[in-house]
């Protein structure tokens, strides 16, 4: 659908100059919102205008280089939540919804916050069950973690995810000890097989292009065998929390010292009198038995990403996250191949991967099957809606609180996953549906049922208008248009659907909204009262819900 409407900035001819690195005609207005909303949260006119100037490729470019904004940490540090209260508040995890609302509605550095949010899916730490004390500080730095690497090597990361205190917590690895015959105690195997089995490479063997290798059976090749985690588990044992720097408040209402923050935001450190030195066996790999730690850790997690599984299984998700549900086997193979060699000899360079998924011929071009694209996740939704109307806060700074009821939320929280597998598996395939009967995976599909989708719109319609005291809707791109109902549908198609909302879904509510009778001469709160409604009405339409 070519749309009427010509934004300051923003040609959606498909004309004009192009710029040295695209050598090529302008890309148009409504390619470049579909690309910028999948590779981050909004498509507003600086946006698009900048895409426009740059090319994708460029623009992926400016957006590595980019700085990064204010850390999830120095925010709770700056609004005063690393203080001693009488109320225990050192104990309370909403701040840690707070802080990750805040990273995903505000600053400039979007596409990396984007990648995070994918990456936090991948390498899934969730706020639900960490405890005791300062669990915003542990979220937080694995949230900074995430946003400090997301461009960085994915080999990296994974070490770097290893030693995470918040890591350390949720899956056990945290006081995880060795051996102990007396007692029959063995080293805690919960890690050891969630690094292999969702963070690396995966139940079964895989093609460069994601499909399953099967054996002279047909059947699939397992990747690894409980053996391999019983073994791999020894590794990962004699590590706790980093207590060098951590000082200690002592406070005459309590009888107990409080420690500083500084635990969640260090790697976790090494006790060797509790590390296991027995033998590893995994993988075809031998590790002698007496092998130090500081040899072991590091060659467990080359052993891993070099796994020829990894590219695939890692590629496949992020396509999931960025672009479409199910990605045919040959864009699978591109984006491994980009992640096995980005082009200088180097594997797991994330950059590499990002500009696979993105710039691909599948993810550029506009799909028109049923089964195409995929469904926005909730979190997604509210964020780009927030980031393109504008939001502010009465006094502070912006934040929403924890979003996941299904009944009057979101049905969605970010790091707020119900379990170390995500909200929603990567190989759903929604039963009784076409999509079942076509074999074809939909993992957002996970969370859409009757209870989730009428809180979804009970929620919007109250938030989008209304807000919090911490989040109120300014609308301020959207007032001049209030009046106009034809720009101002034009407007919401380019900028939250990239012009995939068909004439007759506009006509529907473009009618709906001169109803209104609003004028240029209105109230504001009128105007709002508008706004926030055409909002709702294509936030809730199908054709907005299914991004291709």
């Amino acid at each position: 659908m070519k749309l009427s409407l010509m934004m300051p900035g923003v040609d959606d001819t498909g004309g004009g100059v192009a710029s040295d690195q695209q050598n090529a005609t302008m890309i148009s207005g409504t390619d470049a919102a579909r690309f910028l909303l999948q590779a981050q949260m909004t498509a507003r006119p600086e946006d698009i205008a900048a895409v426009q100037e740059l090319g994708p490729e460029g623009w992926l470019e400016a957006e590595f280089a980019r700085p990064r904004g204010q850390t999830g940490v120095d925010w709770l540090t700056a609004e005063g939540f690393d203080k001693v209260t009488p109320e225990g508040e050192y104990f309370w995890p909403q701040y840690g919804d707070w802080m990750a609302w805040n990273q995903m509605l505000t600053g400039d550095d979007q596409m990396r916050k984007r990648a995070a949010f994918a990456l936090s899916q991948f390498f899934v730490v969730s706020l639900d069950p960490i405890d005791g004390f300062w669990p915003p500080y542990m979220i937080a730095a694995y949230w900074d973690l995430l946003c400090k690497n997301a461009f960085g090597n994915f080999r990296d990361l994974l070490e770097k995810i290893s030693l995470n205190a918040a890591m350390g917590l949720y899956l056990n690895t945290k006081g995880n000890l060795k051996e102990d015959e007396a007692t029959g105690r063995r080293p805690d195997e919960n890690y050891a097989r969630e690094i292999m089995q969702l963070f690396t490479i995966g139940l079964y063997e895989l093609n460069p292009d994601g499909t399953l290798k099967r054996d002279d059976n047909g059947e699939p090749i397992e990747t690894y065998t409980q053996d391999d985690i019983t073994n791999l588990a020894r590794v990962f044992t004699g590590y706790d929390y980093n207590q060098k720097n951590v000082k200690r408040t002592d406070v005459e209402w309590l009888d107990y010292p409080v420690p500083s923050v500084d635990f969640a935001l260090d790697p976790m450190a090494l006790d060797a009198a509790e590390h296991s030195f027995l033998e590893v066996n995994f993988l075809g790999k031998h590790i002698p038995a007496g092998t130090h730690p500081s040899r072991k850790f590091p060659y467990v997690h080359d052993v891993l990403f070099n796994h020829p599984n990894v590219g695939p299984f890692f590629g496949r998700q992020m396509i999931q996250r960025l672009v479409k549900s199910n990605p045919s086997p040959s864009y699978v193979a591109r984006v491994t191949a980009a992640f096995n060699d980005n082009g200088e000899g180097v594997r797991g360079d994330l950059k590499a991967v990002w500009k696979a998924v993105l710039l691909d011929p599948e993810a550029r071009t506009v799909g028109t099957g049923d089964l195409d694209g995929k469904l926005r996740e909730p979190v997604l939704r509210f964020a780009q809606w927030a980031r393109t109307v504008g939001v502010e806060a009465e006094t502070g700074t912006v934040w929403v609180f924890n979003t996941s009821r299904s009944d009057n939320a979101l049905g969605q929280s970010p790091l707020r996953s119900p379990s170390v597998f995500n909200y929603f598996r990567p190989g759903y395939v929604p039963p009784q549906t076409a999509m079942a009967r076509a074999d074809a995976t939909m993992p957002e599909f996970q969370l859409h049922n009757e209870t989730s989708t009428a809180g979804y719109i009970n929620f919007l319609q109250w938030m989008i208008r209304w807000g919090t005291d911490n989040m109120r809707p300014t609308y301020a791109p959207l007032l001049p248009l209030a009046h106009d109902t034809q720009a101002l549908v034009d407007w919401l198609n380019l900028h939250f659907a990239a012009g995939q909302l068909s004439a007759e879904t506009c006509a529907v509510i473009g009618t709906a909204l001169a109803s209104k009778g609003v004028t240029e001469d209105s109230a504001d709160s009128d105007k709002k009262d508008l706004l926030a409604s055409a909002c709702l009405l294509v936030m809730a339409s199908p054709e907005y819900l299914i991004q291709k």
